[in-house]
C-alpha cells in the first residue's frame, strides 16, 4: 500500500511538470492545451505515457532538415516553370484568383493548365489502371503509400514492380514507418532483394522515437516515368475494394497527366531526399518529363502540408473554398473534427443560405473517432448543414463548391490530418470537373442515409450511453 500511494505522488508530480510545462513554455492552440490538461487530470496514470507517444512535436533539427528542402522548392519552381515555357504561368482571370495565389506564395505550389485526370471511386478500377501504366513503364516508378497490405492487391503491385525493374525499369519505394507496422516484412524484402529497386521507411517506428511517432507520411502517391501521377485516398491493399472489414468501402482517387505531375514528383523528391538522403534533384530530367502531349485545359495546384509547414495551407485552401461559396458545398469525409475556425466557417456558409452538405461514413473503422464525429452533428444541423451517413464506410477526402472548384486528395477535416500527418491534395479550378464529382457526391446520396434532428434526438433518448461518449470523446478532439 506505502509502494502504491507513492507512485500516485509520482504521477502526480510529473503531471504537474508536464502542464506547468505545455502552459507556459510550448505556445500551442490554446484548445489543444486544455484537452492536455483534461487528460492529465483524467488519465493522471498514463497521461505521461500518451503525451510522450503523441504530444510531442517534431525535434529542432527535423524540421530544419524539412526547411531545407522547402527553401529548395522555389528553386525548382523557377527551373520547372522555364522547362515548361508558361512566363505567365502564375497569373490568372480566375474567381478564385486569390485562393490561387495564397497557394502560390505560401504553399511554393505553381498554377498549371495543361492536365487531364480520371477520377476513380471503385479501387479495382483504379489498381487495374496503376497495373496496366507500370506494365507500360519505360524509366522509372516512384511510390509513396502511408499503408502496404499484404495481401492480394499488394502483392499484385509488389509482382509488377518486380518485373519491370527486372527489365531495368528504376524503382523506388517509400512507406511509412507506422501505417504499415503491421505489415509482413517480406513483401518489402522481396523488393529490396531486385537489383534496380531502392526501398525506404518514412519515420521508422523505433523506441524512443515519441517525437516521430505522432507525424505519419498520410500520403499516397504513384509517379510513373515523370508523366503520370495518382493520388488520393486509396492505400494499398484488398480492403479498399471492400474485400474486409468495415464494408462496403467507397473512396476516391485520382489518376493526373500533364504539368500538375512535376509537383506530385517534386514533394515525392523531398519526402525521398529526407528519408534516405539520396539527393534526386541532380536527376531532375530523369524524373521530370517536360513534353506532355496533353491538350485539355484543365487547372490545377497541388498543394502539400504537414508538421514542417508555416501554416495549415491544405485547411486553409478549403476554408477559402468554404468562405467564396455562393451555391453549395458538398463535403465527403471519413472523420469530421474539425478546429473551430473550419467548424465556424461551416456554419457560417450554411447559415448564409449556402447548400451545405456533408457526408460521413454509416459504418466507422474507430469507433472513437466517430464518436467525435457524431458529437458535431448536433452543431452542424442547427446550423442548417445537411448530413448524411453512408450505407458503409466513406473513405473519399473531397470537397466540390458552386459548380467551380473541386479538391481531392489525403486530407481528412480533422486535427491530425491539418496539423500532424505529411498530407497532399489536388485543387481543380475547372466547372466541367466540378460538375462530375457533384453528380458523383449527388450518386452516393441514393446510398446514404439523411441524419435530421429527429434522429439525433432519438439517439439521445434510446442511446445515452453512447451520446455521453460522444461528448467525452470531443473533450479530446484536439489531441486525438
Amino acid at each position: 500500500m506505502y509502494n502504491f500511494s507513492w507512485f500516485w505522488i509520482l504521477s502526480y508530480i510529473i503531471n504537474f511538470i508536464l502542464i506547468i510545462t505545455i502552459v507556459c513554455f510550448q505556445r500551442r492552440d490554446p484548445i489543444v492545451s486544455i484537452a492536455w490538461i483534461l487528460c492529465f487530470i483524467a488519465l493522471p496514470a498514463i497521461g505521461p505515457v500518451i503525451f510522450l507517444i503523441f504530444g510531442l512535436g517534431l525535434k529542432r533539427h527535423t524540421k530544419n532538415k524539412y526547411k531545407q528542402k522547402f527553401d529548395m522548392a522555389a528553386k525548382s519552381d523557377v527551373k520547372l516553370n522555364k522547362q515548361l515555357n508558361h512566363p505567365n504561368m502564375q497569373k490568372t482571370d480566375s474567381k478564385y484568383s486569390d485562393m490561387i495565389n495564397y497557394f502560390r506564395l505560401a504553399a511554393k505550389s505553381p498554377y498549371t493548365e495543361k492536365n487531364e485526370i480520371k477520377v476513380y471511386t471503385d479501387a479495382k478500377e483504379k489498381y487495374i489502371s496503376v497495373l496496366n501504366d507500370i506494365e507500360n513503364a519505360k524509366k522509372n516508378i516512384n511510390l509513396l503509400y502511408f499503408i502496404v497490405r499484404d495481401d492480394i492487391i499488394g502483392n499484385k503491385i509488389i509482382d509488377a514492380l518486380i518485373k519491370k525493374a527486372r527489365e531495368g525499369v528504376e524503382i523506388r519505394f517509400l512507406y511509412d514507418g507506422f501505417g504499415s507496422i503491421l505489415t509482413n516484412p517480406k513483401i518489402f524484402k522481396k523488393l529490396k532483394r531486385e537489383k534496380n529497386v531502392h526501398v525506404a521507411e518514412f519515420f521508422p517506428v523505433r523506441l524512443f522515437s515519441f517525437s516521430k511517432i505522432n507525424h505519419r507520411n498520410h500520403r499516397k502517391i504513384i509517379l510513373i516515368d515523370g508523366k503520370i501521377a495518382y493520388m488520393g485516398g486509396m492505400n494499398l491493399g484488398d480492403e479498399y475494394m471492400g474485400l474486409g472489414k468495415p464494408s462496403p468501402w467507397r473512396d476516391t482517387h485520382i489518376r493526373i497527366v500533364g504539368e500538375a505531375v512535376f509537383q506530385v514528383q517534386k514533394y515525392f523528391c523531398f519526402d525521398w531526399e529526407f528519408s534516405t538522403g539520396e539527393n534526386l534533384s541532380a536527376k531532375m530530367k530523369d524524373f521530370f518529363s517536360f513534353k506532355t502531349d496533353v491538350e485539355n485545359n484543365l487547372p490545377v495546384q497541388i498543394v502539400a502540408a504537414g508538421p514542417d509547414s508555416k501554416a495549415e495551407e491544405i485547411k486553409f485552401g478549403m476554408m477559402k473554398m468554404i468562405n467564396s461559396a455562393k451555391k453549395y458545398i458538398y463535403i465527403q469525409t471519413p472523420y469530421f473534427v474539425p478546429d473551430s475556425s473550419f467548424l465556424t466557417a461551416v456554419k457560417m456558409a450554411a447559415e448564409s443560405g449556402v447548400d451545405v452538405r456533408i457526408m460521413i461514413p454509416g459504418i466507422p473503422d474507430k469507433k472513437y473517432v466517430y464518436h467525435t464525429t457524431l458529437s458535431y452533428v448536433e452543431d452542424l444541423l442547427n446550423s442548417g448543414v445537411r448530413v448524411y451517413c453512408y450505407n458503409g464506410f466513406i473513405h473519399s477526402k473531397t470537397i466540390v463548391c458552386d459548380d467551380d472548384v473541386t479538391t481531392i486528395g489525403t486530407t481528412n477535416i480533422d486535427t491530425r490530418s491539418f496539423l500532424l500527418h505529411f498530407e497532399i491534395n489536388a485543387f481543380m479550378y475547372s466547372r466541367e470537373f466540378a460538375l462530375l464529382n457533384k453528380s458523383i457526391f449527388l450518386n452516393d446520396i441514393a446510398k446514404s442515409k439523411p441524419l435530421t434532428q429527429k434522429d439525433y434526438d432519438e439517439r439521445k433518448m434510446n442511446h445515452p450511453i453512447s451520446y455521453m461518449l460522444d461528448g467525452f470523446f470531443r473533450l479530446f478532439s484536439p489531441i486525438l
